[in-house]
């Protein structure tokens, strides 16, 4: 027996209301922020492991030059 009670939401994109609109940026802002706060935490905590080369052994990327 297969059940199923996922709900299709038809016309999906045509919602594009102002209110719906702010949300959804507002929450892709907040989003990006808790990653970048996330990401910067991680990286101080790895920030004492090197390479054998000295170089910094978790970098993030695009911030630095290729090695």
């Amino acid at each position: 027996m297969e059940k199923n009670n996922v709900i299709e939401l038809k016309n999906r994109d045509l919602n594009k209301d102002p209110l719906t609109t702010l949300l959804r940026n507002g929450a892709q802002k907040l989003i990006q922020q808790a990653t970048k706060s996330e990401l910067q935490v991680l990286l101080e905590t790895v920030s004492d492991r090197r390479t054998t080369d000295g170089h910094a052994g978790v970098v993030r990327n695009d911030y630095l030059s290729e090695r």
